[in-house]
């Protein structure tokens, strides 16, 4: 059971909204509403869901021909062929058989269309893994696959979710689960999740089926960090309705790391959070294929010129327009189909070379259209977190304003915390708690106390119990046995904290969705009620807890949150800002930690102003955070702390290539939403910026005009980095951005960084290490390279013909028919233009350790107007040296100059394939030789175009010898003296 069903959902309008709430048919279009998934109502079944398929294709099975067609039409250089093959069905335009036109343009075709097609099957067969899986569906009706979910499903620990769902009902004992969901927002952290608190208590999975309820949601969205709804079950007495946010949802794409959950379906196929937030994949054009697309144009205009150059010659004579056409036809080889065959078949050599890469394992080439590309960079954008970091937080600060504790002072802090418990157990039963908040003037040892005791109780870690083998887990957990508990956590920063306050003391040994329990120094239990969870959210920058420790009674709410938030909660210090300022500097993430205590008059009444919040359907968010700010004033600051990111392995090394890389024209931009002290210190510990390298702060902007005067000071400055917010960039970049023509390869590790990869010009997704371009360059040159032998050898030939036309009374008669052209741009010249893949400049060791070799490809001169320039010179010297050789040596019939200047022509391209190897590769020797042996083999065959007894005389060979000679010795006179006297900057390195 793999079909792809589009399933019936159980919804409708809601009884308090009625005619907001319909879903969007499969097929139907229109603006996404709110809507309501009705449970338990069975004569509520007259809508559908979209259908439930991730898509990574380009095309379908009836817009794939179409598709590929079109994409490579639309560029000139196609186009012409396919008009010109066209118009060999005309016969006053027909100058040879139909086969050599459309032979050749059926091959590039075929071979683009295999090409493509290898990569959709590909792509198809990933998509088909993931839609296939099959998921077990709380009805009688077994398991369906993920493209026909219905509406209760159980997801099991490591399983994909497989659509957007509200969760219902969890295995694990703390009534809460975690989420894996770095392929939806790029962070490796776990996400905490907590059911629905009125199905949780339901006795059973199956009971879900029993009851009457509904689920209120918004409308679909592309925010995944947002949510709002309500949930009501209306078969109680009174009815019972809960908020629903993101704490609720399973997104699909992410994967359930704890437990067994159910959920009930919301969003499906197009209205997944996950889909919406990804952009359709286009196709990619490399540069290279836009210059030579350009070139063709130039060679098409001087196409043009030369063809009505030849009718002006014969006075425009009869029906000359006519005469045009087939000059243009005669002479249409200027512009050779060969060269696209060989570009797109070095294009697979050089992503199977980057795949076989033993450096970077495990590469996987997604596209195999631009892989030169990654030759010809100018800017790099990088991700930071998971790509050049390893998201694996370390504690380094305690900072309590007058003193701070780093890693070499922390048993005194431990010290703090074993002597305010051990004052504890020796004081009489009435004085015990865990707070000396009552004293006047607190000690030392009690500030530490507080702060420690805040950070163990200010997040949303949970301690998990796993079996070891040996110790039972339930036993485990009762125990709370060290070696068995494992901490979960949506935040590695959250993880780092905790694991923190257990090595000073305070330990935190368990919690479900209303308590948690520390362990002190004396191994005594804490108890504490949690009343209510504030989650961290992009937009607040800060979370919360209220608790009530069970000991005291006493209700207290803790907060921690950035500095920029934070300043304006806490009471009023001279020091917040200026040791965060420090502490960001040595590249830390700092949270400001502070507390509240609360009387019960006064947290009954936010709890009731703070449950009608949540209640709310519209504006839930800001009415929500209206109440909560009620509480946020005149906090109570009790430290900061500060964690450390810690790198990649083999960051620091591959950066300071890339930085080098950067001197002659790119640049390396790493994006993070640190603050900007803690980002220049992350760039400077990963050696993209130096240590003593000057740094530019953008200041920020709020206009045009700022932007360009401080874009200006920056430029006066000399080697220097720049560091800029978001919020300047946008303002400076300007709408519509400005374009600078440059290439651009966006690195990135998670789901978060995907829109980035499809919309740069060459896209890298890495598993936490950075890709090597050593291959790109190399592949870049000898794109060049093939390009140009490719585009001289055709330009030599219409060269050729434009002097026999000449000669002949500016006749329109082609010289070279039949098989003699499909085998010039096949099998006699192929072989060894694209064994041109096979050649090097330098190693590439070299390559990465001189940067400044990609100095020339970056500004574009092996494929620029001089040098194409320069190779057409070449082409008219050759084509005229090669048919006024054969016309002025042929003896006496016509057939001779077909013979002598066909063999000139093939063995002069063979010439000038060995004239530009820099380096010589055993498959390159062979290349030429079996080219030649084909020539000679096909002689035979050839007696309707050659005279086969007349290549066999003694004057033949010495007349095409002389011709080939003087065609290309002028040419290895000029390397030589060129690499004598004026080398390139790669051959002193291989000197």
């Amino acid at each position: 059971g793999c079909g792809q069903l589009a399933c019936s959902l159980h919804s409708g309008p809601a009884p308090e909204d009625p005619g907001c709430c319909e879903w969007l048919r499969c097929c139907g279009g229109g603006e996404p509403r709110p809507r309501t998934v009705w449970l338990g109502h069975p004569e509520k079944r007259d809508q559908r869901y979209p259908r439930n398929v991730i898509n990574n294709q380009k095309y379908n099975f009836f817009t794939f021909l179409p598709g590929v067609l079109f994409n490579q039409f639309k560029y000139f250089f196609n186009l012409y062929f396919l008009l010109l093959a066209c118009s060999q069905f005309v016969p006053e335009m027909r100058l040879g058989a139909l086969y050599t036109y459309w032979v050749p343009l059926g091959f590039v075709l075929a071979v683009t269309v295999i090409r493509e097609a290898v990569e959709e099957i590909r792509c198809y067969v990933r998509d088909r893994e993931v839609n296939c899986q099959v998921y077990s569906r709380l009805t009688a009706r077994g398991q369906p696959p993920s493209s026909a979910v219905t509406v209760f499903l159980f997801i099991t620990q490591n399983q994909r979710v497989p659509a957007d769902m509200i969760f219902l009902r969890t295995s694990e004992k703390n009534g809460s689960c975690f989420l894996r969901t770095d392929q939806l927002d790029g962070e490796t952290d776990w996400k905490l999740r907590l059911p629905v608190a009125c199905t949780q208590r339901l006795p059973t999975a199956a009971d879900l089926l029993q009851i009457r309820s509904y689920v209120y949601a918004e409308e679909p969205n592309i925010d995944i960090h947002n949510f709002v709804g309500t949930f009501t079950r209306e078969d109680s007495d009174p009815s019972i309705s809960e908020s629903l946010s993101i704490e609720n949802t399973l997104w699909a794409g992410t994967v359930i790391a704890s437990g067994t959950v159910v959920g009930v379906v919301l969003y499906t196929g197009r209205e997944l959070r996950s889909v919406m937030n990804t952009s359709n994949p286009r196709s990619k054009i490399g540069l290279f294929d836009l210059e030579v697309n350009c070139l063709t144009k130039i060679l098409f205009g001087a196409l043009v010129v030369v063809s009505l150059v030849m009718v002006a010659l014969q006075h425009f004579a009869g029906r000359w327009y006519l005469q045009i056409i087939r000059f243009l036809l005669l002479f249409s080889n200027i512009i050779p189909i060969s060269l696209r065959v060989n570009l797109d078949m070095g294009k697979i050599v050089y992503s199977w070379v980057i795949r076989r890469d033993s450096k970077i394992p495990g590469t996987v080439v997604r596209s195999s259209t631009i892989p030169e590309q990654l030759g010809r960079i100018s800017y790099l954008l990088t991700d930071k977190t998971g790509t050049l970091t390893q998201n694996e937080m370390v504690f380094k600060r305690l900072h309590l304003g007058t003193v701070a504790y780093g890693l070499d002072s922390m048993d005194e802090v431990q010290s703090h915390i074993f002597s305010i418990y051990t004052q504890q157990s020796q004081d009489p039963p009435a004085q015990k708690g865990p707070t000396l908040t009552t004293k006047v003037r607190r000690t030392m040892s009690s500030r530490v106390h507080e702060a420690v005791k805040a950070i163990a109780l200010c997040h949303n870690v949970t301690p998990v119990y796993e079996s070891n083998g040996v110790t039972d887990q339930a036993e485990a957990e009762k125990q709370y046995e060290d070696s068995c508990r494992v901490y979960q956590a949506s935040s590695p920063d959250e993880v780092a904290l905790v694991q923190w306050t257990e090595s000073v003391g305070l330990t935190l040994v368990g919690r479900d969705q209303s308590s948690m329990q520390l362990r002190t120094p004396g191994d005594q239990i804490l108890n504490f009620t949690i009343l209510q969870i504030f989650p961290f959210t992009y937009e607040s920058k800060r979370m919360g807890v209220i608790v009530r420790d069970e000991s005291t009674g006493e209700i207290t709410f803790y907060m921690k949150g950035a500095d920029v938030v934070m300043a304006g909660i806490v009471q009023y210090n001279d020091w917040l800002e200026e040791e965060c300022g420090n502490m960001a500097r040595e590249g830390l993430r700092v949270l400001v930690v502070a507390k509240k205590s609360l009387a019960e008059e006064q947290y009954q009444d936010f709890e009731a102003r703070y449950v009608q919040a949540k209640l709310s359907v519209h504006d839930r968010s800001l009415k929500v955070a209206t109440v909560i700010e009620s509480l946020e004033m005149e906090m109570e600051l009790l430290c900061l702390t500060g964690v450390e990111d810690q790198l990649q392995a083999d960051v620091r090394p591959t950066l300071e290539t890339l930085r080098n890389h950067s001197r002659p024209r790119s640049r390396v931009w790493m994006l993070t939403g640190d603050k900007l002290e803690t980002a220049t210190c992350t760039a400077k510990n990963a050696h993209l910026v130096t240590r003593n390298q000057d740094i530019h702060v953008f200041r920020l902007v709020t206009n045009r005009s700022e932007a360009h005067l401080e874009l200006n000071a920056f430029r006066r400055k000399h080697d220097c980095a720049l560091v800029i917010s978001g919020d300047s960039l946008e303002v400076g970049a300007g709408t519509p951005p400005e374009r600078t023509g440059k290439l651009t390869c966006a690195v990135g590790d998670g789901g978060n960084d995907v829109s980035m990869i499809q919309e740069s010009d060459c896209g890298v997704g890495v598993e936490g290490k950075v890709s090597e371009g050593a291959g790109g360059l190399l592949a870049a040159q000898r794109s060049v390279r093939g390009c140009q032998v490719v585009v001289l050898g055709w330009e030599v030939l219409s060269n050729h013909r434009a002097v026999f036309s000449s000669v002949f009374y500016f006749a329109s008669v082609p010289l070279y028919q039949g098989f003699l052209i499909i085998g010039y741009s096949t099998i006699y010249t192929m072989f060894p233009v694209f064994s041109l893949v096979l050649d090097k400049d330098v190693k590439s060791e070299v390559a990465m350790l001189y940067p400044e070799l990609y100095k020339d490809l970056l500004k574009g001169r092996p494929l620029s107007y001089k040098t194409f320039l320069i190779w057409v010179l070449i082409s008219i010297y050759q084509g005229s040296t090669i048919m006024y050789g054969a016309l002025l040596l042929f003896e006496s019939e016509f057939v001779h100059i077909v013979a002598i200047s066909f063999t000139s022509l093939i063995l002069t391209e063979l010439l000038m394939v060995a004239l530009t190897i820099q380096t010589w590769h055993w498959l390159m020797t062979v290349a030429e030789l079996l080219s030649l042996a084909c020539y000679i083999a096909s002689l035979v065959f050839l007696h309707e175009f050659i005279d086969v007894y007349f290549i066999a005389t003694l004057s033949f060979l010495w007349k095409v010898s002389v011709i080939t000679l003087v065609s290309c010795l002028p040419l290895y006179v000029l390397k030589y003296l060129r690499r004598r006297f004026s080398p390139p900057s790669y051959s002193k390195l291989t000197s």
